[in-house]
């Protein structure tokens, strides 16, 4: 497994404090242990338990193959967000959320296919054929595609999870993931409601440093899960040779057999 992150490492990066009393949403009651000064403090043993419970869960899902897709458009989040799941091999959006991004994945297929359609035309010479302002319009309109749907290229089917940092900011993407049927992992603070969320992590979500510590925890997660599947694959290499060597003895022992027949006669 991943390694188990640490209470106390949780408390150094301020993963503890929620927003205002006055600003929190009941249901999240379960997860606070006080309150100080007008601000709920997260229990952090159960924050601990839910990101330990969360990556076990991701870990499964990247070694089975399929995608992650990680969500987090605030100021505080995108970059570490875009840095980790980058590194992790899985996609991200980080700008704005393109509405029907999963309820209408065919259709932003499309405009994603657009942006490879612009890079062969450039390869081709078609592009050279274009008026200036042609031009000048393919560039705009490839530069835009790259800026929003860029990180999510290589995803060519409906992602197996999402993990969204702050949901109250990302509850469109929430409502699209709850339409299909979608899990969802977020990072969940005082100001939000858990009930939709497959797997809470309650913390922080608007500090860079909170952020910051449970990303790196759950795509550490996520990459031990694709070095599974990678051993996995490893393995199953020696077996096929082996099934492979097997079927080859067939034809040798035949042979022998008819060279005995032969000598008999």
């Amino acid at each position: 497994m991943a390694n188990t992150i640490e209470v106390k490492d949780l408390l150094d990066a301020g993963v503890h404090f929620g927003h205002l009393t006055r600003k929190w949403d009941p249901n999240m009651a379960p997860y606070i242990y006080m309150e100080r000064n007008g601000i709920h403090i997260i229990n952090l043993y159960k924050t601990a338990a839910k990101l330990d419970e969360a990556n076990q869960a991701l870990r499964k899902i990247a070694a089975s193959g399929r995608k992650i897709l990680f969500v987090a458009t605030k100021k505080q989040a995108k970059d570490i967000v875009a840095e980790h799941a980058k590194d992790a091999g899985m996609p991200y959006i980080t700008e704005r959320w393109p509405g029907g991004m999963l309820t209408n994945f065919v259709t932003i297929r499309k405009a994603v296919k657009k942006m490879a359609m612009v890079d062969r035309m450039k390869k081709d010479g078609r592009y050279e054929t274009l008026s200036k302002k042609e031009r000048l319009q393919v560039d705009r309109m490839r530069a835009k595609l790259e800026k929003n749907l860029g990180s999510i290229a290589d995803m060519t089917r409906m992602p197996a999870a999402l993990f969204i940092v702050d949901t109250v900011r990302e509850h469109i993407a929430v409502a699209e993931a709850l339409n299909l049927g979608i899990p969802i992992f977020a990072m969940v603070d005082t100001n939000a409601n858990p009930r939709d969320i497959d797997y809470v992590i309650p913390s922080n979500d608007d500090a860079s440093r909170s952020i910051e510590i449970v990303i790196k925890s759950v795509t550490d997660a996520v990459k031990a899960g694709l070095e599974d599947r990678k051993n996995e694959k490893g393995d199953e290499q020696p077996k096929k040779a082996k099934k492979a060597d097997k079927g080859d003895d067939k034809p040798k022992k035949a042979a022998k057999k008819a060279d005995t027949s032969e000598e008999e006669e």
